[in-house]
């Protein structure tokens, strides 16, 4: 469902794929290098890259250089463009976002280095994350248009040698994915999403490309793609009883040796997976961020293109356990904001090429302008969106913000939770539940979340409600939302009955994410951050009653909070009452359209606050 960020850069929107916050590399190990601000040769030189390419005379050089290039976590960002600001893309840091930056460089890159000397490699996460991923997915699908989804028209025209699956490749269906895989030059792999209850890969597992170098006999580059075993969580609804997700690491023992044997004399992986060996979920399931593990524990890798996390990790070097070689990996920053280079030094032995160097960074894509035939190939489909998010929907009677919504009750979030509780209310209506009260829970996904007073947008709203979640709703008892507000509360510090009033420091306690703080509306608690985790909500009351343990209600929860996403408590096992696959964003576009008027006068009450030692904090 997110990812808030940390702290390094913009928080990616539309996102599901989180890796822990403060997840670190084991002491010793370097795992950030700071090039911003440098031109895209000279970040090259500072990598002890060669100003140019040389051919090396046929039988007086036996060494030669290739270049993997290598992208992640694009998220249908396709121009440097902001389609929530309707305006270009900026941050404080000077980042700029597309493929049509990463093309720029790109071409750079091959110019410098020879383009029989360079691929492009592409780690996942491609075809969500904008409302241009969500319109040619859901408002103008492409599977039903037949139109050329952007993303694969613009990787096809960039030229990539092959893409792997992300996470979020899976949030629009099989059916979608299968489309935009058809529609690709590229090979897409993903060698552990499997048929269910099989081994055998659902997508291609890997492919090996010849490189033919002038003066040299071919090189084979084989390629394993890797996507991440969290697709069975996030997207249950789509790949239950379709496809398994096998773990990182057996997956590639057993693959890597399949594509030395046919040949390769490089193995890289493309892996949708962070480096931390850490999970954002519990269970069975198989590590999410395991990219190191599988550098260490699978012999006969060179090189790992490794995303999902959003960092910048121009270069990380791993000891493989069994053979003491040395795996360079790299990850490069979300969104095209960065492009990670691969240095790979191959020598002649004996008849055949042995990797004998390897070398990463990352390059800022700000040191180049944006390639112009890649922005003119996407325009049309890029204006079709611009149009779309400024559509009118609703007029507000004030401005609304989120800026609070993580210590405050605000009407903004509660114009979440009163459509969500609207929407849910009328499907259970004649049912066996229709007597339950219906609550409802939402978590501020961006505290830059606006409505102005007067015309509110689709833009808008897409800026309030920025993920591609579903609307649920489950069965729940008194005692068990007491568990789930518990656990929730664990977002705020302990903080003492007297300490200065400063809320922006309490939150994310060990950090956890804004998208994991989840407010519950329907009920009425106090959280006392004075009180030790696990014993902060008092005063649960509904209608003005105490909340009993056995006491039952309908809960209107998105898809990614009820399959397990963010590990809250009892919201997985309760009993679904409500699943029709209605986006959320959607609902409440549809629901303001109707009403034709946002005031919060008619559907905001505080219902729940901070207090210290039973003592409101505001």
């Amino acid at each position: 469902m997110a990812d808030a960020g940390n702290g390094t850069g913009p928080a990616p929107r539309w996102c599901s794929c989180r890796v822990p916050d403060g997840a670190e590399a084991p002491s010793g190990v370097s795992r950030r290098r700071v090039l911003g601000g440098l031109t895209a040769a000279g970040a090259l030189a500072v990598a002890g890259w060669p100003g140019s390419a040389q051919a090396a005379a046929p039988g007086r050089d036996k060494s030669v250089t290739i270049t993997v290039m290598g992208t992640s976590d694009l998220h249908s960002h396709a121009v440097n463009w902001d389609y929530y600001t309707d305006a270009a893309y900026r941050d404080s840091a000077g980042n700029v976002v597309g493929l049509a930056r990463v093309s720029s460089l790109v071409e750079q890159i091959r110019a410098t280095r020879g383009r029989d000397r360079t691929l492009l490699f592409d780690a996942g996460d491609t075809i969500q994350g904008t409302p241009l991923g969500y319109y040619y997915a859901t408002v103008e699908p492409i599977t039903k248009t037949g139109d050329v989804h952007p993303m694969a028209r613009l990787m096809n025209a960039i030229g990539y040698d092959a893409v792997a699956l992300g996470n979020h490749e899976f949030n629009y269906g099989l059916p979608l994915l299968e489309k935009w895989i058809g529609q690709m030059d590229a090979p897409v792999l993903a060698a552990n999403a499997v048929h269910a209850g099989t081994r055998r890969p659902a997508f291609r597992p890997y492919m090996i490309k010849r490189m033919h170098v002038p003066g040299h006999p071919p090189i084979k580059v084989g390629l394993l793609g890797l996507t991440n075993p969290g697709v069975a969580i996030w997207d249950k609804a789509n790949v239950s009883g379709k496809l398994d997700f096998l773990d990182l690491v057996e997956t590639a023992k057993r693959w890597v040796p399949v594509i030395r044997a046919a040949g390769a004399d490089v193995v890289v992986v493309s892996a949708h997976a962070g480096d931390s060996g850490l999970s954002s979920y519990g269970g069975d399931i198989p590590v999410e961020n395991a990219s190191a593990m599988v550098a260490e524990q699978v012999p006969g890798i060179d090189a790992i293109l490794f995303g999902h996390a959003h960092l910048d990790i121009p270069v990380r070097y791993v000891t493989n356990k069994a053979t003491g070689q040395s795996v360079v990996m790299s990850e490069p920053k979300c969104w095209g904001e960065r492009l990670s280079v691969f240095d790979l030094t191959l020598t002649r032995d004996r008849g055949r090429w042995k990797v004998t160097g390897k070398s990463a960074t990352t390059v800022n894509t700000n040191t180049v302008e944006e390639d112009q035939a890649i922005v003119r190939l996407v325009k049309k489909q890029h204006d079709a969106v611009v149009g779309y998010v400024n559509q009118k929907v609703a007029t507000s009677t004030q401005a609304l913000s989120a800026a609070e919504s993580c210590w405050k009750d605000t009407a903004i979030l509660d114009y979440v939770q009163l459509v969500q509780t609207a929407k849910v209310t009328e499907a259970v209506a004649g049912t066996e539940h229709a007597s339950l009260p219906v609550l409802s829970i939402a978590a501020p996904f961006s505290r830059a979340a606006t409505f102005p007073a007067g015309q509110v947008t689709i833009r808008d709203i897409a800026g309030l409600y920025i993920y591609d979640n579903t609307l649920m709703a489950s069965v729940l008892t008194g005692a068990q939302l007491k568990d789930y507000l518990e656990y929730s509360a664990q977002y705020f510090k302990k903080t003492a009955p007297d300490a200065p009033v400063d809320p922006a420091s309490w939150t994310n306690e060990n950090n956890r994410p804004d998208y994991n703080y989840d407010q519950l509306s329907g009920v009425d608690y106090d959280i006392d951050i004075s009180k030790d985790a696990g014993s902060r909500i008092a005063n649960l009351t509904y209608k003005g009653a105490a909340v009993t343990p056995d006491q039952k209600f309908v809960v209107a929860v998105n898809n990614y909070r009820q399959s397990g996403g963010g590990g809250f408590p009892h919201i997985t096992t309760a009993p679904v009452v409500y699943n029709a696959q209605l986006a959320i964003r959607e609902a409440i576009v549809a629901y303001a359209s109707a009403s034709g008027t946002i005031d919060p006068a008619a559907f905001h009450t505080v219902n729940w606050r901070l207090t210290r030692n039973g003592t409101p904090v505001f």
